[in-house]
């Protein structure tokens, strides 16, 4: 059994990382989304651009991202409440960066049992996976991981949506002709920014609303008398 599939929480000397999870477990009780969020800094750092403010938060979105989960931490957090007492038509999953020590297969198969948590929690939720990004500024071994977990996510999960769950390729066009990736879409070349958040969460948008419009219910067109 792969570490990336076995539930850990961080523990820190100042308890941030469990006391950011308590908070949200707070709001699955005090707030109902329609698009709920959770995974690592790609995720978190959303909820602060004009993208989040614009596209997602009209949605009735809540964001359970935290910073440094790899996929263990944020299976911990589902399989300790994150998702109780919440009924949303969306969960957007995108965790594995940060599975730095890990193989490519070791970070789907986390990225798999996550997939199999949420299910269980909520049967009726489409499942939506960006793909990882690409990361580092050259061409790295790190960037080539993350391409090959795409590979295997799209594999393993069909595009039809038949079982409610649906790949998105995001990471199109952050990476330029030579190879390198620009500061203007990465600052850090790991996490985005305003003018990389615009240009990767767009075709995440476009799905979401797809998906919840196709849900809404049929409007009675009959005039009245």
């Amino acid at each position: 059994m792969s570490s990336t599939t076995v539930p850990v929480p961080i523990s820190s000397e100042d308890d941030r990382w469990i006391s950011i999870h308590k908070r949200f477990l707070s709001e699955c009780r005090e707030k109902d989304a329609e698009v709920i969020f959770i995974g690592d800094c790609v995720l978190e750092t959303l909820q602060h651009t004009a993208s989040w403010n614009q596209y997602f938060a009209p949605m009735h979105s809540l964001n359970f991202s935290i910073y440094s989960d790899e996929t263990q931490n944020t299976l911990w957090r589902i399989q300790n409440g994150a998702l109780d007492n919440v009924k949303p038509k969306i969960v957007v999953l995108l965790v594995g960066t940060n599975n730095i020590t890990n193989t490519a297969e070791e970070v789907a198969e986390g990225i798999f049992e996550i997939v199999k948590n949420i299910r269980e929690k909520l049967p009726d939720a489409y499942i939506v996976l960006p793909t990882l990004l690409p990361r580092g500024q050259q061409p790295n071994r790190l960037r080539e991981k993350n391409q090959q977990v795409n590979k295997l996510i799209a594999e393993k999960y069909s595009t039809n949506r038949e079982d409610k769950v649906q790949t998105v390729q995001i990471d199109k066009g952050l990476v330029q002709a030579d190879g390198t990736i620009s500061h203007h879409d990465m600052f850090d070349y790991l996490n985005l920014t305003n003018t990389g958040y615009k240009k990767v969460f767009e075709p995440i948008y476009d799905l979401l609303s797809q998906i919840l419009n196709e849900n809404e219910p049929e409007k009675d067109l009959t005039p009245s008398e």
